[in-house]
């Protein structure tokens, strides 16, 4: 046994990419035999392969995609599995291992330290040094992962004690009220969207209390626990937010009012969505699906009634997703924001990246860049290989790809109908978006080299 744990400790060193790969996926195939097995389905039979696959995976990456109707092919096991499951995915394992070590021990290693920044930032899982100007120092990690356990445990619990009085007042009865808000809660918070009801969220889609607070906790899942850990510290002083922080709550804010806003012009005359809305639930509406494409996946309509132009917004707003170490997936609002932060430096002739009187390194841009191209590029692969088994149209494929990748989890309903090997790819796109491409570039690439020379310069014609 010492033998093992040396061989893994080691290996975690060198490699702290692929070891997050390597326990992922274990976590996967333990969830899969979980929900292969007949006590967590209804009926008491065996889900076929593909389905507890699918399911596993869309649980432990926090998705909210099902190739079953969840609320009643599981049983009341299976849904035990399922929200185990998604805590697990939400918080991160390597995240959850320094926990727990955290918790018995009472004291953080630097092993463990380097792990969990690891898993709440892809550039400290390069190897060499790591400059110190991060949104969460390596000496603030064990602050960090405390504030990550408690704000779990706390706004789960304050989301289901706001939702179980709305259950009651609704004609909903006490055992079920609370099961559910607990559940409800709990796929808000980690940006799931599994709703424990046959009928979705079709009770309440007129309760505006309820979905304020779906919400709120999908908010606040989506902004990440870096930004978590400094506002608990620092709420009443923005002037001591680091860039990383007010970068997130701004472009966050900038893109649910957008997409808001736009759900509103290309939606109000819909007679299958908004058409026949007054103004004030028209908006109300278009905020909730605004903020449910930050990677909630709870939804009051049919996706697949959308108009094109509606899908091809909530395809953008799902790419970008929702904050960096958070329950939301996407390539990250900060990502964007160093983009156009590049951007708007080019053309003004600056030579640096500026933002809140602070400069941002090349190499984040670099980073940004990589993952970008190396998500486009899974989308792209993943919507090609669909659309030929299954010959749908583009813009259903390429929505149920995005929300794949982004792990979002809203539908056109396009998924539920897949053959199993649609099924196996849309679950490779789910893993490749929640391990984080970057993340699985770094696993698959070697170590990083050591270059003694440099080539000669020159420019290629851009643009």
């Amino acid at each position: 046994m010492g033998r093992i744990r040396d061989m893994i400790d080691e290996f975690s060193e060198q490699s702290p990419s692929r070891f997050a790969i390597l326990i992922f996926t274990a976590m996967i195939l333990i969830f899969t035999v979980l929900f292969s097995l007949p006590i967590s389905q209804a009926k008491g039979s065996v889900t076929p392969l593909a389905d507890a696959l699918f399911t596993a995976v869309s649980v432990v990456c926090v998705t909210g995609l099902s190739t079953v109707d969840m609320a009643t092919h599981w049983s009341v096991v299976g849904h035990i599995f399922i929200f185990i499951g998604v805590q697990i995915g939400a918080l991160g394992v390597l995240t959850l291992a320094s926990i727990l070590g955290l918790a018995v021990s009472r004291k953080l290693g630097l092993k463990s330290r380097l792990m969990a920044a690891g898993d709440t930032n892809p550039m400290r899982m390069r190897h060499g040094a790591v400059s110190e100007g991060q949104a969460v120092r390596l000496g603030e990690i064990g602050g960090l992962l405390a504030t990550v356990a408690v704000s779990s445990l706390v706004i789960q619990i304050v989301i289901a004690l706001l939702l179980i009085p709305r259950m009651l007042i609704d004609g909903v009865a006490l055992a079920p009220a609370i099961t559910d808000s607990f559940y409800y809660s709990a796929m808000a918070f980690t940006n799931t969207g599994f709703s424990p009801n046959a009928e979705g969220l079709a009770p309440f889609e007129n309760d505006y209390w309820f979905l304020s607070i779906l919400m709120l906790g999908v908010f606040m899942g989506s902004i990440g626990f870096p930004v978590i850990y400094v506002l608990s510290r620092n709420i009443k002083k923005p002037l001591r937010w680091s860039l990383h922080v007010k970068l997130t709550i701004l472009t966050s804010l900038i893109l649910i009012v957008a997409g808001a806003v736009l759900y509103i012009v290309l939606e109000f005359d819909n007679p299958k969505t908004y058409g026949d809305l007054n103004a004030g639930d028209t908006i109300f509406q278009s905020l909730f699906l605004s903020v449910m494409t930050r990677s909630g996946g709870f939804s009051t309509i049919p996706i697949h009634d959308l108009n094109g132009s509606s899908l091809l917004v909530t395809d953008m707003l799902m790419f970008i997703g929702g904050g960096s170490a958070s329950t939301a997936g996407g390539i990250k609002v900060t990502t964007l924001a160093v983009l156009f932060l590049a951007a708007f430096a080019e053309a003004r002739g600056n030579e640096s990246m500026e933002a809140f009187g602070r400069r941002i390194p090349g190499d984040v841009l670099r980073l940004g860049v990589s993952v970008v191209l190396w998500g486009a590029t899974t989308v792209a692969v993943a919507t090609i290989v669909i659309l030929q088994i299954t010959k749908a149209p583009l813009d259903f494929v390429l929505f149920d790809v995005i929300s794949a990748f982004a792990t979002s989890g809203l539908t056109t309903g396009l998924t539920a109908s897949l053959p199993d090997s649609g099924i196996y790819v849309l679950a490779a796109t789910m893993f490749m978006g929640r391990v984080g491409t970057v993340t699985l570039a770094a696993a698959l690439a070697a170590s990083q080299r050591r270059q003694l020379f440099r080539r000669p310069e020159e420019r290629p014609i851009v643009g």
